[in-house]
């Protein structure tokens, strides 16, 4: 066998009577860094507009992050039922969310409404810029949010791909490995590509993007997230249900990398208005 990524031995510490898991913390780590990112962006917006925009991106947050994990949450337990609801399944396994599943469409669309309303009644308080620009400020610490949150699939020893002989192929151990794979020790470390692509595509907007009209990082950041996500998607073995031979999740990145696509070539139509070159 070659050398190969091991698998992390623990994956949560105990200190004192808590528990801490990994999981969550790559979570934390991902939002605290989106947060500041986005706080950034957006007061350099501000100030090439002549506005004090320090902390909106804290304040909307509030309530953006737990919709957001509420929406991934939903859309991962429907998209996953027989784990809850089968005849194997267990109910309160719902709540356990350090164990792993968060649907990330889920995350961005609930996650996306409960940052509308919370902008709209920050508004009625103060001067902010349209709802496009605050999303274009976020779009790339989402990226590295995103980037961060899949070293927790690494940590839970998860969402793994199809068996790989190569040196960057993941290590998984025996208790982990998918019925049928027990024998098969190295697979596609897919957390590993999807953090590198959000990586990278975080690093083009934030590169390219200040060429744009507004909203038009956002719409680029979910089409080119969406469309190598149906490939990582293509190399999963964990079950899931499917559609005419293809995941859900992978209908689902064709379905929004062509609305994220469209929505871009037709807002680079419109209006020069856009975050500062600086960011």
């Amino acid at each position: 066998m070659h050398a190969a990524i091991p698998t992390p031995t623990l994956s949560q510490i105990a200190i004192g009577p808590l528990t801490v898991h990994f999981y969550a913390l790559c979570i934390i780590a991902g939002i605290a860094i989106a947060i500041w990112l986005g706080d950034k962006r957006l007061s350099l917006y501000g100030e090439s507009a002549g506005i004090d925009l320090k902390g909106v991106v804290s304040e909307v947050s509030v309530i953006a992050i737990p919709a957001g994990i509420i929406g991934g949450r939903i859309y991962h337990v429907i998209t996953s039922p027989d784990a809850y609801f089968g005849s194997d399944g267990n109910l309160l396994a719902i709540f356990k969310i350090w164990k792993g599943g968060l649907g990330i469409w889920g995350a961005i669309a609930l996650g996306v409404l409960g940052a509308y309303f919370s902008y709209q009644r920050l508004g009625r308080q103060m001067q902010l810029p349209s709802f496009k620009i605050f999303l274009d400020a976020l779009a790339p610490g989402i990226l590295f949010a995103q980037a961060i949150g899949r070293f927790g699939n690494w940590f839970n020893a998860e969402l793994f791909g199809r068996p790989l002989n190569a040196w960057w192929a993941l290590e998984i151990p025996y208790k982990f490995r998918p019925s049928g794979y027990g024998l098969i020790e190295t697979f596609h470390p897919t957390f590993l590509y999807e953090a590198i692509w959000s990586t990278l595509l975080a690093a083009i907007l934030l590169k390219f993007g200040s060429r744009w009209t507004a909203g038009s990082i956002f719409y680029f950041y979910i089409a080119g997230y969406s469309l190598v996500r149906f490939f990582i998607e293509g190399m999963r073995i964990d079950p899931a249900h499917t559609l005419n031979g293809l995941r859900v999740n992978q209908w689902m990145s064709i379905l929004i990398f062509a609305m994220g696509l469209a929505l871009f070539v037709h807002n680079q139509r419109g209006k020069r208005d856009h975050i500062t070159r600086e960011t």
